[in-house]
C-alpha cells in the first residue's frame, strides 16, 4: 500500500491504541500512589513530556480540550506533583498496559512496528509538533513491547500534531472540531450545553476537509518508509488493535 493508503487505515487503529492505557485500572492505581486522579494524572502525564511549562504552552498542544478542563488537568494539577517526574510515571503506566496486552504479538511483529515508527518520527523536523518532540525524547525500550507501545503513542500524536495544524487551516474552532468528531468527546473535553456549535453543512464540509488534510498531511511524514516498512507499520497496528480485545500478559 502507498503512504495514502497506509495514513487513511491506520488513523483509528492509531487513535485507539494510542489512548488505551490512560483510564485502566492500573493506570488509575498508579495515578493514586501519587496523590492524583486518574484524569490529573493524564493531564500531568501527557503534558509534562513538553516539561514544566505554563498552562499557555499546553493548552496549545492540547487544543481541543475546554480552558476550564485544561486549568483542572494542568494548572490545578501541577500543583500536586511535578510534570516532568510525573510524564515519566505515565510512560511507565503505558508500558504496564503494554505489558498486560500484547504478549500474543508476535516479537518480530512488534519490532517491525517499532522501528517504523521510530523511523517515522525522527523524520519530523522538531519544533512545531509539540506532544510528538516531547514523547520523542524518551529512549527506545529494549522490550520490544514497549518500544512497539511507545511508537503507536507517537504515531498518535503526529496525526493529532497534524490534525491541529489542519483544523486552522480550513478555519474551524477547536470546539466545532471536537463536537463534530463526537458529542461524547466533547463534553469529556470539558465543554457543555451552552458550548454545542450550531451544525451547518458549510461547517461538516470543513471539518470534512480537515480530515483530508490531516490524511495527507500524515502520509507525507510516512513517505520515508519504505514498502516492507509501511507494511511492519500497519501489520502490527492491526496486530496490536486485535489484542485490545483478547489482551494476553506478556510474561504469560
Amino acid at each position: 500500500m502507498d503512504s495514502t493508503e497506509l495514513a487513511t487505515a491506520l488513523a483509528d487503529p492509531i487513535q485507539l491504541l494510542g489512548l488505551s492505557f490512560y483510564f485502566t485500572p492500573t493506570t488509575t492505581e498508579r495515578a493514586k500512589a501519587h496523590g492524583l486522579n486518574v484524569f490529573e494524572f493524564y493531564g500531568l502525564g501527557r503534558g509534562g513530556v513538553l516539561g514544566d511549562v505554563d498552562y499557555d504552552t499546553v493548552f496549545e498542544a492540547f487544543t481541543f480540550f475546554s480552558p476550564s478542563a485544561m486549568d483542572m488537568l494542568w494548572t490545578k494539577s501541577r500543583t500536586k506533583a511535578d510534570p516532568v517526574e510525573m510524564a515519566h510515571q505515565h510512560l511507565h503506566a503505558a508500558y504496564a498496559f503494554a505489558d498486560e496486552t500484547f504478549g500474543a504479538v508476535a516479537i518480530d511483529v512488534l519490532e517491525g512496528f517499532a522501528g517504523a515508527a521510530r523511523k517515522v518520527a525522527n523524520a519530523v523536523p522538531p519544533g512545531h509538533h509539540a506532544l510528538l518532540d516531547g514523547y520523542k525524547k524518551f529512549s527506545v525500550p529494549t522490550s520490544p513491547v514497549h518500544a512497539a507501545y511507545l511508537g503507536a503513542i507517537l504515531m498518535r500524536e503526529l496525526r493529532g500534531c497534524v490534525h491541529i495544524d489542519a483544523v486552522h487551516e480550513v478555519g474551524i474552532t477547536a470546539a466545532q472540531a471536537a463536537y463534530l468528531q463526537d458529542p461524547f468527546i466533547f463534553k469529556l473535553h470539558g465543554y457543555g450545553d451552552d458550548d454545542v456549535p450550531a451544525t451547518t453543512d458549510e461547517l461538516v464540509a470543513k471539518k470534512q476537509r480537515a480530515e483530508e488534510l490531516t490524511t495527507e498531511g500524515v502520509a507525507a511524514f510516512y513517505d520515508v518508509l519504505d514498502e516492507a516498512e509501511r507494511q511492519a507499520l500497519y501489520d502490527g497496528a492491526m496486530a496490536m488493535s486485535e489484542a485490545l480485545k483478547a489482551p494476553v500478559p506478556a510474561n504469560a
